[in-house]
């Protein structure tokens, strides 16, 4: 065995033990001896990622590309995930798919992720497209089906697509994931056609069902362990943050709330305002705080110059990203954990927190597919318990911050948008635009699962859309008044 070959050995045993910095030095280590390894500089590529090093995995891709690795629409693919939603540069993403497809017209990840960015940015036409092209090469496909299913907008009770997601999710073969993303779909569509009470069961199965595809690694939702999570936080952010003569002006406008509350919706009506660029969900502060181990217990130990350096780390990432913004929106709901860590870093910056009817809130997260790492979503009662300590939460940090958390109420704005968005626009230091309200003809990326509500003019059939499932959420509601009294 030569020592390239060694190298290989136990570069590929350290990546399969989940030794990952390791495994790259030893790959990197081989590739100097012997550069034209096109297998070695795709295992880079995707170590790179793993460990968040964008930029080095495109690299590393590029030289599997360059020494004519096999499979390369997959390496095409891998770097347009890596452009669109890591460097938010969706133009180079859209050509990384194409080139995919020029090699492989049918390969479906590259259809898919292109269908994908067709509709992040509205084209739901192009993405149906698209999602059809799979269909016809793979009619099992259930992640296309789920997607086609979810990029149409209206549905009658005796609808065909609703006949083939049902016997789609009745297939043996099917895969709890996949068998999620159709119950998913199914649920929606049933919903949309005015069949509340089958919708419902779709989403209890999909729930289920997605519970099911959960790895054994995944979080399982603990009550009491949430609650520790929310006493550790209120501790460890007891006092409000203080500003230093040295801050400088926050780089970005916090929208956070629980999901389903209409942050989207805000942050759309905001990206109308010339000075506003929409971020959406920018992934920084989360990796802050997870970088501060263990959080948050170890904010204690911060220091004024630690303090600035995760601030510059801050700014010098969404400057990264969206190099032109003068004022830049993050909107990731669940940020209302780490409203703390942000006052912490950026003592005088805003936060617009998005407000909704609590039974429509919880409802409409038990309707949505997502991910693992928010396992409370699958079950109402986790739900209710989740919304009453966010609530408990949030008062705590406007007990702490009163004049720099505006909320900002979903329902109310359907009914009166402009007495509704006018004063969080005064909020944040800007004059009204009559733009802000032309939000669903703006051709910006929206990358949520509010794609396509924010594509219509402005509508109130989601306020109140619990009373269509009053029987079914009729436990929900004895478990939100348990949490926490009414809302004034």
């Amino acid at each position: 065995m030569d020592a390239v070959e060694a190298l290989l050995r136990r570069a590929s045993a350290l990546r399969e033990s989940g030794q990952l910095e390791p495994a790259l030095l030893v790959y990197r280590e081989a590739l100097a001896l012997n550069p034209a390894l096109p297998d070695s500089w795709y295992n880079v590529g995707w170590i790179e990622r793993q460990l968040g090093r964008s930029q080095a995995a495109l690299a590393a891709y590029a030289e599997a590309l360059r020494h004519g690795v096999r499979g390369a629409e997959e390496v095409r693919v891998n770097c347009g995930v890596i452009l669109l939603d890591d460097l938010n540069r969706a133009e180079e993403a859209e050509r990384e798919f194409n080139a995919a497809l020029a090699l492989d017209r049918d390969y479906a990840p590259a259809l898919l992720n292109l269908a994908n960015l067709k509709e992040d940015r509205g084209a739901r036409a192009e993405a149906a497209t698209l999602y059809e092209r799979v269909l016809n090469v793979d009619p099992d496909n259930g992640e296309a089906l789920a997607r086609y299913a979810n990029s149409r907008g209206a549905f009658a009770a005796d609808d065909a697509l609703i006949a083939r997601l049902r016997k789609a999710i009745a297939r043996n073969d099917v895969s709890p994931a996949e068998r999620a993303s159709l119950g998913f779909a199914l649920g929606r569509a049933l919903d949309l056609a005015r069949e509340y009470d089958s919708a419902f069961n779709a989403y209890v199965a999909a729930n289920h069902a997605s519970s099911e595809s959960a790895p054994p690694d995944a979080p399982r939702y603990d009550p009491e362990a949430h609650e520790r999570h929310v006493d550790a936080l209120i501790a460890a952010f007891a006092e409000p943050a203080v500003a230093d003569p040295a801050d400088g002006a926050p780089p970005v406008i916090f929208i956070c709330g629980m999901f389903r509350s209409g942050s989207t919706l805000l942050e759309q009506a905001l990206g109308g305002h010339p000075r506003v660029t929409t971020g959406g969900e920018i992934p920084v502060l989360p990796a802050l705080a997870r970088d501060l181990s263990p959080f948050p217990a170890a904010v204690s130990g911060v220091t004024g110059a630690g303090r600035r350096a995760m601030a510059s780390a801050y700014a010098q990432s969404v400057r990264h990203l969206f190099p032109s913004a003068d004022l830049l929106t993050d909107k990731r709901p669940d940020n209302f954990l780490l409203i703390g860590l942000a006052k912490l870093l950026f003592p005088t910056s805003k936060v617009l927190h998005t407000v909704r009817d609590p039974v429509d809130t919880c409802l409409s997260t038990f309707f949505l597919h997502l991910d693992h790492g928010m396992a409370y979503a699958r079950k109402l009662e986790h739900i209710a318990h989740y919304f009453g300590q966010y609530r408990r939460l949030m008062a705590h940090w406007k007990a702490l911050y009163p004049d720099d958390i505006h909320d900002f109420d979903y329902d109310r704005f359907v009914r009166a948008p402009r007495e509704t968005l006018e004063p969080a626009l005064r909020f944040c230091g800007l004059d009204w635009d009559d733009n802000c309200l032309k939000f669903n003809e703006r051709k910006s990326m929206v990358r949520t699962a509010s794609v396509w509500q924010v594509r219509e003019p402005l509508y109130q059939r989601s306020s109140g859309r619990a009373q269509a499932y009053a029987a079914q959420t009729a436990p929900l509601r004895a478990a939100l008044s348990a949490f926490y009294p009414p809302a004034s």
